[in-house]
């Protein structure tokens, strides 16, 4: 059972550094480094299209018409969500990135403009609707928002889900949510400006520097990197893959006891 956030924080400590351990490096040919999951596939993109690549096996998800790739979650292997944020549009895949289900915003009979789109539990996604400003939690199946936040002020920098939370970067804040649309958590954005999470513990970029954020303690540790450029980054559950626009990097972080 996933732990809960039992108080809501203001004001965070800065503690001693995390450090990394470099396990390999991989040389990489992308666009976007989404992730390796947690059967050691590859997912990225390059040109447009969305691969899946494995020891054995490169799979590959295309639809141009649909324009940039915007964000792409693949939290579940038998149900990725691959996001267009100029059509309005989500694509779910199965694992071998085939389409089986398409749910296109602009044609709901309640409109609903949206900004991010990432996964969230019981068939529904956490999407950021730009007209009323709030966070809410979509199923595409029975086609009903299963609660709305209150109103988010500022642009959302970054949006990382798991099913029972939702986290939320604007220029002022990091915002946890739960799933009835409760502000569990919140702290100041000293600057960073993309965060990832595993087991509600974020990561957060600030340049190209990394921060951990510790769900339990609220205490942000600067992590020691090595001087590579920061362009992509993923935390799993037991690395931390950073993309250099060259190779991804993994590495074990070492957490305070």
């Amino acid at each position: 059972m996933l732990k809960t956030f039992l108080l809501i924080f203001i004001f965070p400590i800065l503690t001693w550094s995390q450090e990394l351990s470099l396990v390999e490096q991989t040389d990489l040919n992308a666009d976007v480094f989404i992730g390796i999951n947690s059967f050691d596939e590859l997912f990225y993109i390059k040109d447009q299209v969305l691969y899946k690549e494995s020891e054995n096996n490169l799979l590959n998800f295309k639809d141009f018409q649909l324009g940039e790739i915007y964000s792409v979650d693949i939290i579940n292997p038998m149900n990725i969500a691959v996001y267009y944020h100029d059509f309005n549009t989500v694509v779910l895949l199965d694992n071998k990135l085939a389409e089986t289900e398409r749910i296109n915003f602009n044609t709901l009979l309640e409109f609903i403009n949206t900004s991010t789109a990432t996964l969230a539990a019981n068939n529904s996604l956490w999407i950021f609707n730009i007209d009323s400003q709030q966070l809410e939690s979509y199923n595409y199946r029975s086609n009903n928002k299963v609660l709305v936040s209150q109103p988010i002020n500022g642009e959302i920098l970054s949006q990382v889900s798991n099913y029972n939370y939702c986290f939320v970067l604007t220029e002022e804040k990091i915002r946890a949510y739960n799933i009835y649309g409760s502000v569990i958590a919140e702290i100041n954005n000293e600057g960073f400006q993309k965060i990832v999470q595993l087991n509600e513990n974020l990561i957060a970029k600030k340049d190209n520097e990394l921060y951990y954020i510790d769900k339990e303690t609220r205490d942000i540790s600067k992590i020691k990197t090595p001087e590579i450029t920061i362009k992509d980054l993923q935390l799993t559950q037991d690395f931390l893959y950073i993309y250099d626009g060259k190779e991804v990097h993994k590495f074990t972080l070492t957490l305070p006891k």
